[in-house]
């Protein structure tokens, strides 16, 4: 890609006293194909697709078949040019910069037809190229996809300022580490005073400084005042996200003023990685401002193929529906886009923990002398335009590349391993990691994930089994074994991938679809699925304990197949997370103690099916609703073990608390449970699952009367003083498409509105499973969702995105149940 610019110089003086003149170039500039033949306007910030669709060019890149029908569009050279006139007189100012803030990706960059510069890395200051992934796409994108800008200064410019707060435990105060980027262009050194303040905390501090000529970098030491109390940062569920204004002033000779201002937060992240007793290997879990956190949520991924459509608004839709999840921690993948500055101040904002990977995955990159400054380049950029977030709780300098390398995915001939695990130390070990050590002391590094943590360190940086349940973190996926038996699952320290495929509803699919495209088993619907043998392993999967869908009626089949996948998904993932999270206490046969489960993965990047919970655009998808409840902060579990029903509390509250739980028995004929019991009252560790119930099965189902397995289901939940604590849980004593006693469930809703929520009041005629309401393509979520229905009514609200009626929700709305399918 070129970007050719023609500058036109104006005859007008400086404006007396100014700093620094800037001259925006976001806007409107001219595309042209490689042969010329293609010439169209296009927005900077952007890209060639966007641009193309914008002039109506091409139909939505996302629309059927049109990733393989718009290959030509990445295969094509671009050149973006602009014509613009600078409104002051640059021979008055000492230096003038053209900045990019982000280009994608190879490009030559020409001011009146003389090169200026060339880029080859998106992650720089000046996105990865997204060549398809198994839940993505293939599009390439060009484009100046960041903000474009000239920049005139005189003495000096401030580029940059960063900085780390710092808790010195022995002195038991806090302090702050500011680092300030200044390019002196003055031939001689210009002097002047800096003064940082954070009025909340009173504390002020004014500083002398001097600037040499050339670029120089100021390091400032702001002790915070130790009569005030400092209000911590927490993550979700565990404290507010408190953070304090901080404005920083320069004041410096020739009257220049340079003030900036940033969000201050306070908090500190330990990882802890020590024996266990009673189990060999090492502890792996996080500590924030000194409390072990179990770590609960998902994988995040670019929210879509083309940057420039990824908005505030939506950023904010995705992340709040993390929370409104109970989750507490997202993992930035490291095969897609350093996020915006946007999407950490949320995470800041929303106490969301990130865990965040530099952009290598799933390949074994070079490590010449070139790519390497290139990366040294990358890494220093992103730490020090990051390293403010209190969100970001750890670096890991890539995602499954160990685990490629000493797994061997490539085939490496054994004679080669030493020079492939040699590029390894050298890329991610001295550079990556020394640059990351030496820009930022405030949280730990992790070199790859999965790892086997300080492990792999002691074996020179790589393990020989990088999937040791003992250390460290690893990825799990296994789509032909049963997913109702959790004894199938890793008993592992941390699990930050695992997950199970399911298809998006029907209404997502429906806007990038025809008629002919809607059956399971069409040229679509194989197309759009990119992991080898995906739709066969969802069916499979769903077989093992359900019914398929028996309807003659392709659409009505093809509907009832994509609910049936997310019931499967919803379900597998369920069993998956409640045996890591019952796992946080347990060291069985010297595995467990786990204290972090992230599934993979939170979002889509278009319609398609994948392991997302969130379906592109932001709706819920039946794991969502389910993540809802078993992420919630107190949860009952329920699993089987040699014929044993067990029920583990589990507890993310920071103090104990007492508990009563209540265990009923329900047959699949009757709307009526069949047998009720409680508890006496229960204690629950803060920070612990605790066993509170035990019982063999015969028993239980003996003693609620004439009751087997195949006719009856346990439900489950946590009370005290008559108030709910925790979400109703359930267990199945057998597959569901062995089920006795199911009838086909009638089920209607009355709508009305509350303010800006609106109440569904439901009505069934039989006991539900798996009940889903859907709206169709009206943005918003509902209060649950998938859910057992055992009793006969029960009342569900509604809360709208944006402005709906009751009239729009009655057209749009449907149910459906399993039993609607068989």
């Amino acid at each position: 890609m070129r970007l050719r610019l023609l500058l036109l110089l104006a005859v007008c003086g400086a404006a007396a006293g100014a700093a620094v003149r800037t001259l925006s170039l976001r806007g409107r500039w001219r595309i042209r194909s490689g042969n010329g033949s293609l010439e169209l306007p296009g927005d900077v910030p952007g890209c060639v697709h966007t641009a193309l669709l914008q002039q109506n060019l091409i139909q939505d890149p996302y629309y059927r078949f049109n990733d393989l029908n718009y290959r030509w569009i990445s295969l094509d050279n671009w050149t973006y040019s602009k014509e613009f006139k600078i409104p002051f007189d640059i021979s008055k100012w000492q230096k003038v910069n053209l900045i990019f803030e982000g280009v994608d990706t190879v490009t030559k960059v020409l001011l009146n037809d003389v090169t200026i510069g060339e880029t080859d890395n998106m992650f720089k200051r000046y996105e990865q190229c997204s060549f398809g992934w198994d839940w993505g796409p293939s599009f390439p994108t060009q484009g100046i996809w960041k903000d474009v800008r000239v920049e005139a200064y005189n003495f000096c410019q401030l580029n940059y300022f960063t900085f780390s707060p710092i808790y010195d435990a022995r002195a038991q105060e806090w302090n702050l580490e500011i680092e300030s980027s200044f390019d002196v262009v003055s031939s001689k050194p210009v002097y002047g005073h800096v003064m940082v303040a954070l009025p909340k905390l009173q504390t002020q501090q004014t500083q002398g400084i001097e600037l040499q000529p050339g670029e120089r970098v100021v390091e400032l030491f702001v002790k915070i005042n130790k009569n005030i109390s400092v209000e911590t940062w927490w993550p979700h569920g565990h404290g507010n996200q408190t953070g304090y204004n901080m404005t920083i002033l320069f004041e410096l000779e020739e009257g220049l003023s340079i003030e900036k201002s940033a969000k201050v937060y306070f908090r500190t992240v330990e990882l802890i990685e020590e024996p266990i007793k009673g189990s060999p290997g090492l502890s792996f879990y996080f500590k924030i401002n000194g409390l072990p956190i179990f770590l609960k949520g998902s994988n995040w991924i670019p929210a879509d193929s083309f940057q420039d459509r990824v908005t505030s608004d939506l950023l904010r839709l995705l992340l709040q529906s993390a929370v409104d999840a109970n989750m507490n921690t997202l993992r930035v993948w490291g095969g897609g886009v350093y996020e915006q500055d946007k999407f950490y101040e949320l995470c800041d904002e929303l106490g969301i923990m990130v865990w965040q990977d530099f952009m290598f995955a799933c390949a074994l990159y070079p490590a010449g002398q070139g790519f390497v400054d290139s990366v040294r380049e990358e890494v220093a950029y992103q730490v020090r335009r990051l390293k403010s977030h209190p969100s970001i709780i750890t670096w890991s300098g890539n995602n499954e590349n160990e685990a490629a390398l000493m797994m061997n995915w490539y085939g490496i001939h054994i004679s080669d391993l030493p020079t492939y695990i040699n590029d390894y130390v050298t890329l991610y070990v001295k550079n990556i990691r020394e640059i990351v050590l030496t820009a930022d002391k405030t949280r730990p590094f992790i070199t790859s994930s999965p790892t086997n943590g300080a492990e792999s360190v002691a074996e020179g940086w790589v393990s020989h089994n990088p999937y040791d349940k003992h250390f460290g973190d690893v990825h799990f996926y296994d789509y032909i074994s049963d997913c109702w038996n959790w004894k199938i699952f890793p008993k592992a320290r941390f699990v930050s991938e695992y997950g199970y495929q399911s298809w998006p509803s029907f209404s997502t699919l429906e806007k990038i679809s025809s008629e002919e495209d809607w059956s399971y088993g069409s040229r679509f619907s194989l197309h759009r699925q990119h992991h080898a043998d995906g739709n066969t392993e969802m069916l499979l999967q769903a077989g093992l304990h359900f019914k398929l869908p028996q309807s003659k009626d392709p659409l009505r089949s093809f509907k009832d197949t994509i609910y049936l996948t997310q019931v499967m998904q919803a379900q597998c993932v369920k069993t998956q997370t409640e045996f890591y999270r019952r796992s946080r206490s347990q060291v069985v046969q010297g595995e467990g103690h786990t204290m972090g489960a992230l599934y993979w993965q939170l979002n889509d990047i278009w319609q398609a099916p994948s392991w997302a919970s969130l379906e592109y655009g932001g709706k819920w998808k039946m794991l969502h609703y389910f993540a809802r409840h078993f992420f919630a902060p107190l949860l009952p579990v329920g699993f089987e073990n040699q014929d044993v029903f067990f029920i583990y509390g589990v507890s993310d509250l920071r103090s104990d608390c007492n508990v009563t739980l209540t265990v009923r028995l329900h047959t699949w004929s009757s709307l009526e449970p069949l047998c009720s019991r409680r508890t006496r009252r229960l204690v629950m560790k803060a920070g612990k699952a605790t066993l509170l119930y035990e019982e063999p099965v015969p028993r239980l189902l003996k003693t609620c009367g004439k009751c087997t397995r195949q006719r009856c289901v346990v439900s489950f939940h946590l009370s005290a003083a008559g108030q709910l604590l925790s979400p109703t849980n359930y267990h199945f004593l057998s597959s569901l498409k062995e089920a006795v006693g199911l009838h086909k469930a009638h089920i209607t809703a009355v709508i009305s509105q509350r303010g800006d929520t609106f109440v569904f009041d439901l009505e069934t005629s039989a006991v539900a499973p798996f009940v889903w309401l859907d709206v169709g393509s009206i943005p918003g979520r509902f209060s649950d969702n998938g859910f057992l229905m055992t009793g006969k009514t029960r009342t569900v609200l509604f809360y709208p995105w944006k402005p709906t009626s009751k009239s729009e929700l009655e057209r749009s709305f449907q149910v459906t149940s399993l039993t609607d399918i068989y």
